[in-house]
């Protein structure tokens, strides 16, 4: 291999590295898996929803 062609190859090498860096660095982030709060119950809901369960018991 020529000279010219082993520096075009190492630019083209490294242009794939940065892009890859580049691509990992704007990834969007996790999002949250959190659970929505709990509906206050009022009397819409009852009537949606029926009665809310009752508490577990406490041992």
């Amino acid at each position: 291999m020529s000279s010219h062609t082993q520096i075009v190859s190492r630019i083209v090498l490294l242009g794939f590295a940065t892009s890859l860096l580049a691509a990992c660095a704007t990834a969007p982030t996790a999002t949250d898996l959190t659970p929505p709060p709990r509906r206050p119950v009022d009397a819409k809901t009852q009537l949606e929803y029926g009665n809310p369960p009752p508490p577990p018991p406490r041992y």
